[in-house]
């Protein structure tokens, strides 16, 4: 990755862009080799290996590999699914499960040296998640009330005066059929992309300054330590962004359970 270029003589700073998030292929011409595609299959293998290693000697008095693994899942089990979801919340912990634990590997990817690429910068991947829970918050609506209640549920809010309806409906069903799965996928990509952005600003910008005249040096180590605290908070960032995904998918199919949303 270059996103610095000695431009003509002036050996001028060309700050990161979107080029610097489109990965050439790791080996060959394929586009199924590039980076964040290998991220991605790393990110699988290690959650794997992880929770098998920490569930494959349960033990009354966990070891801190055991405590870790189950750490994490009572968070999600209890706080995200059984808290937000209800009563049939345990049907679903595998999937929100499955689906924080994913997003926060990858998010983790970021600040991680050597990969240092998170994977939900590329929007392809959070619109497949939101897919995913698009798909099982309205096959759990329909499942539980039938399509064509579920539908006038929609689009027929109780207690709203006929003329609404004209207004309404379109911006209801706009927001259950479009806007959701788009915000819940381009505010994950959108965070993802421009912290990550920023930390390539801090970093190769103080290397920048560090290769320029004397005066340079001296304000190149206020953009490493800046860069450096900015990893910090995007960490916390990484963090809470794979835990308000999950939370929205609990969100929504604690909205398809209820009787009336």
């Amino acid at each position: 990755m270059r996103s610095f270029l000695l431009t003509g003589s002036g050996g001028g700073f060309v700050p990161p862009s979107t080029a610097d998030f489109n990965l050439p292929p790791i080996f060959g011409h394929n586009v199924y080799t590039t980076k964040p595609i290998a991220l991605v299959a790393l990110s699988v293998i290690l959650v794997s290996v992880f929770f098998i290693a920490a569930s494959r000697k349960a033990a009354v008095v966990p070891s801190k590999l055991q405590f870790a693994g189950e750490s994490i899942y009572a968070f999600v089990r209890n706080d995200l699914a059984r808290d937000v979801i209800g009563h049939e919340f345990m049907r679903f912990v595998p999937y929100l499960f499955t689906l924080f634990t994913f997003i926060l590997t990858n998010n983790i990817f970021g600040i991680v040296p050597l990969l240092q690429f998170p994977a939900m910068s590329h929007v392809s991947f959070p619109y497949v998640l939101a897919i995913f829970t698009f798909i099982i918050f309205h096959a759990v609506a329909i499942r539980k009330k039938g399509l064509l209640p579920y539908l006038k549920e929609i689009m027929f809010m109780p207690g709203v005066p006929k003329p609404v309806y004209i207004l309404l409906t379109p911006i209801e069903l706009a927001t259950f059929f479009i806007v959701r799965p788009l915000t819940l996928s381009l505010r994950l990509f959108a965070n993802m992309f421009a912290g990550h952005l920023l930390l390539l600003v801090f970093i190769l910008g103080g290397d920048h300054l560090l290769k320029g005249v004397i005066g340079l040096k001296l304000i190149s180590p206020f953009a490493f330590t800046f860069g450096i605290g900015l990893t910090f908070f995007e960490f916390m960032v990484q963090c809470l962004q794979a835990y308000i995904f999950t939370l929205l998918t609990a969100l929504y199919i604690a909205g398809a359970l209820a009787d009336e949303h």
